[in-house]
């Protein structure tokens, strides 16, 4: 990637932030969440790994479109150790945001037909910071691309995104710091979906699907190959169990599906995709 591109969509970020920064809250929700699995995978480990996620999210809309940032404190067990020969887990905070402008806000035009409810533009970027043995990773990666609305009860937005992504990894075995490396750009198509049903019982049925393709070689010459990454729950609304306003408790059931993990392929290499079950609970304020 050239640095002009980078500068181009870092500068066409910061100015949708500044956009949804100036304008007033038409609604906002908050999140403080907790989820737990056995069954986490990491690439070149074979071993199943134990998580405690704790994730802090922030959504609001505003007259023009929306934003969304989420924050999450990844605790893995010692099968996933913080360094060469360490008994303790690796530590990783993972930030995520996105901003998407609602381009019929912004034109005046009504853009719904059929399925379609509206059509909008996303940008945003991510970063995380991890301490580990093996990788210890330092990814940044911004993100562009169109977002479709679809008519359905609750959302469901579908968006095709050009990731522009880089690392600089240090290796705890080999103590050999990578300096940072650029992937080719490469798309991702990316569903997020929130829609309630009722089984007897307030349900709603959530998650994200990413779609994403290979970025060419990665920093130490090896192609990439696509990654596949489906992250899906059923929460419960128990708000009313416990006295309290809708949508204010909910605990459930969530499933990852995670192929090819980073770019890795999985073959002769099980940790490069992740099957696992998770137990969520969510406080909304």
């Amino acid at each position: 990637m050239t640095k002009q591109i980078m500068n181009h969509t870092f500068l066409a970020t910061l100015a949708l932030l500044g956009a949804g920064a100036a304008q007033a809250v038409d609604w906002s929700d908050t999140a403080l969440s907790y989820r737990y699995g056995t069954h986490f995978a990491e690439p070149f480990n074979p071993a199943d790994i134990k998580k405690n996620i704790v994730n802090l999210s922030h959504v609001n809309g505003y007259a023009y479109g929306k934003n969304f940032i989420s924050a999450d404190l990844l605790l893995s067990d010692k099968t996933d150790p913080k360094s060469v020969g360490s008994d303790d887990g690796a530590r990783e905070v993972y930030v995520l945001y996105r901003h998407t402008l609602d381009l019929g806000k912004v034109t005046g035009r009504n853009f719904k037909m059929g399925a379609m409810r509206g059509l909008g533009f996303t940008a945003g970027f991510d970063f995380n910071v991890k301490h580990d043995a093996g990788y210890n990773s330092r990814k940044r990666m911004l993100v562009a691309g169109p977002t479709l609305n679809l008519d359905v009860p609750g959302f469901l937005d579908i968006s095709l995104l050009a990731l522009w992504e880089s690392n600089a990894p240090y290796s705890g075995f080999s103590k050999t710091a990578t300096p940072r490396y650029d992937y080719d750009v490469h798309p991702m198509l990316n569903l997020v979906w929130g829609i309630p049903f009722n089984a007897g019982v307030p349900l709603s049925f959530e998650g994200y699907a990413n779609f994403i393709g290979n970025k060419g070689t990665n920093e130490f010459g090896a192609a990439t190959k696509p990654e596949t990454n489906i992250d899906m729950q059923v929460m419960y609304d128990m708000s009313a169990a416990v006295g309290a306003a809708k949508n204010t408790f909910k605990v459930g059931i969530e499933y990852q599906f995670w192929k090819n993990k980073f770019g890795n392929s999985d073959k002769g290499n099980p940790g490069a995709t992740a099957r696992t079950p998770m137990v969520r609970a969510e406080y909304h304020f």
